[in-house]
């Protein structure tokens, strides 16, 4: 069933999630605080361009988003023109952004006050699963919402997993980063012990990728890592963002997360090293300047 829809926040993730929308036959109308993304989406897929977020989703009957935080996510959802001033009495709002989930479930109180459902619906799988339509979604929110949602999130979606109640999608993806921050430091350490042994990385990874050590980060990220290629992917900057949501919320919850923390300061060193917006791949870059030089 083809459906007006409104997104907010079309960067290297809400860009392409939103062409797949338009390429269902759905009618988009978008909105982005850098107007010429806005004016670029339009001109390439269709749809409307709408001045302010409450503007985008006055006629819309699912609004989506994808900004930058949790003050960003604010903004759009309960300021002055944000959407959740527009919106109609029933209508969904289906958040995307990595946030906190004491925001996610602010955001899902205000909309139940107002006659409004919201679902926390953070993403996996970075710009390349956005483009190719193969994203994970983890969902927090109330059943109901999530089934309503769930067919227009598997146009770019090739999971949707409901967790549990508002802010359960949030706690899910600070899973995720902890384990992937883990696993690409891992992968980084690797990848130096082994040039420093004076082995072949390449062969290394061939042979380790058909074993107990393979990973996504092993496939994807191993051979740029060699190649020295690290101009791309997720970002230092937000994964220290990630990491700082998921630090905090430990503090509260009480789980011990040292090896997050070390691995957080590992990050502030490649940013340091001016790497703030390589992939996080670019672990790498700090052991090697740290490596004796030969």
């Amino acid at each position: 069933m083809q459906q007006k829809v409104a997104f907010l926040g079309l960067g290297v993730m809400g860009f392409p999630i939103a062409r797949h929308l338009a390429k269902a036959g759905h009618a988009v109308t978008v909105y982005n605080r850098t107007r010429s993304k806005a004016e670029a989406w339009v001109a390439a897929q269709g749809g409307q361009l709408a001045d302010t977020p409450a503007a985008a989703a006055q006629q819309a009957e699912v609004i989506f988003s994808c900004v930058g935080n949790d003050d960003d996510l604010r903004q759009v959802t309960l300021g002055t023109d944000g959407a959740f001033q527009g919106m109609r009495p029933g209508s969904l709002y289906v958040d995307h952004t990595t946030t906190s989930a004491l925001v996610a479930r602010e955001l899902s109180q205000a909309a139940q006050e107002r006659g409004l459902a919201f679902i926390d619906a953070p993403v996996s799988g970075g710009q390349v699963g956005a483009e190719q339509g193969i994203l994970t979604v983890m969902v927090g929110g109330a059943a109901a919402d999530v089934a309503r949602a769930t067919p227009l999130i598997r146009h770019y979606a090739r999971a949707v997993t409901h967790l549990g109640p508002a802010g359960s999608g949030q706690l899910t993806k600070m899973v995720n980063q902890i384990c992937g921050a883990g696993v690409i430091q891992g992968l980084a350490e690797g990848l130096h012990f082994a040039q420093c042994a004076g082995l072949d990385p390449s062969l290394v990874l061939d042979t380790l990728s058909k074993g107990a050590a393979q990973s996504w980060q092993m496939e994807h990220r191993g051979p740029t890592m060699i190649a020295g290629r690290f101009d791309f992917g997720f970002a230092v900057d937000w994964m220290r963002k990630d990491m700082a949501i998921a630090l905090d919320e430990s503090r509260r919850n009480g789980a011990q997360l040292a090896m997050t923390a070390l691995i957080d300061q590992f990050f502030a060193e490649v940013q340091a090293l001016g790497g703030g917006r390589l992939d996080t791949s670019s672990l790498l870059l700090r052991l090697k300047n740290q490596a004796p030089h030969r």
